[in-house]
């Protein structure tokens, strides 16, 4: 296995001097140093390097991430492709904007809360244990949470998102090939992240949901990119249009709803009111009878009278008569 040294620099870098003093003076002056795929296992003391900015080393055999002190101007560490199993050793590294760790044996994200303002970090295809899923330590994302703006958590068995809800200033989220499939677990993350332009979910259980991408579209204003394609302002001012619309036929039979809820709820005052419209018509039909009876009493009465005053008058006549 390879230790990583100044003399392996001094090879890579094809320095041609072999005076200490002006290849001292030249790793002063470098800003940019490639070791990657050098079968490197160790990382050795450059002290030299103090002005390096971009290291790379990813496509390695590196099994501990260590002796970076030298570099506290480094803006850029490429590690990705090696055997590392914990995130460490990285608080001197006060400049750091973008870490690579993909392609390693990380399990958790951590040891990153001492570090200044990391703004990406790309930790996708961990070598994960069987069944198991990439964690994130709280402490590590409250750190992040100001900072980060790019993260690439890609293939990860990772199945939601609730506790990267803190990373406030996040603007592009990969997370290809993994478990997600909660279209709620997704909204609630939706609405913290209030600067996000690209997300790409490719792979995942939840982009099979019905109207997913519509759903999602929707649900954040600020997207401009979903799984690699563009959201048009059309496409969006569309489909809040016919969301609008929805909610507001679900209001109106929700409303219609609750007065036949309450109409049906007083059946009995329905009841006499249909009673006594029916009976109206019977008293007066009783009434109009009564008045027919009795009009005619006093004309029988009459001429019962006038008969009988007739059958007198005839019987004296008859008897005078006689």
């Amino acid at each position: 296995m390879v230790r990583l040294t100044l003399d392996l620099v001094a090879k890579n870098v094809g320095h041609k001097s072999r005076n200490e003093d002006n290849f001292g003076q030249y790793l002063q002056k470098i800003t940019h140093l490639n070791l990657s795929d050098k079968n490197i296992d160790t990382i050795g003391v450059l002290s030299f390097c103090k002005n390096l900015k971009v290291l790379y080393l990813y496509d390695n055999q590196i099994s501990q991430i260590q002796n970076l002190d030298f570099a506290s101007n480094i803006t850029h560490l490429y590690l990705q492709n090696n055997c590392i199993s914990s995130i460490e050793n990285l608080s001197s590294l006060k400049k750091l904007e973008k870490l690579y760790l993909g392609g390693n044996y990380i399990t958790v994200v951590e040891g990153l809360d001492k570090i200044g303002e990391i703004r990406e970090l790309h930790i996708e295809s961990q070598h994960l244990p069987l069944g198991e899923k990439l964690l994130f330590d709280p402490v590590s994302l409250r750190s992040l949470a100001k900072s980060l703006s790019v993260l690439n958590i890609s293939n990860n068995n990772i199945d939601e998102l609730e506790d990267l809800a803190v990373l406030e200033n996040l603007s592009y989220l990969k997370a290809v090939d993994n478990r997600l499939q909660h279209m709620k677990d997704l909204k609630v993350v939706l609405n913290k992240w209030t600067k996000l332009r690209r997300m790409d979910l490719r792979g995942n259980p939840i982009c099979q949901k019905p109207k997913y991408r519509d759903k999602v579209v929707v649900q954040s204003q600020t997207l401009e990119s979903l799984d690699g394609k563009e959201i048009k302002e059309m496409e969006r001012q569309f489909l809040m249009n016919w969301q609008a619309s929805k909610t507001a036929r679900k209001k109106s039979k929700e409303r219609m709803t609750d007065e036949a809820d309450s109409e049906t709820s007083h059946p009995t005052l329905a009841f006499h009111h249909s009673h006594s419209v029916e009976e109206k018509p019977n008293f007066l039909v009783l009434s109009q009878k009564q008045k027919i009876e009795r009009k005619p009493l006093p004309r029988i009465r009459e001429r019962k009278s006038q008969m009988k005053a007739q059958v007198e008058e005839a019987s004296k006549v008859k008897a005078e008569a006689s």
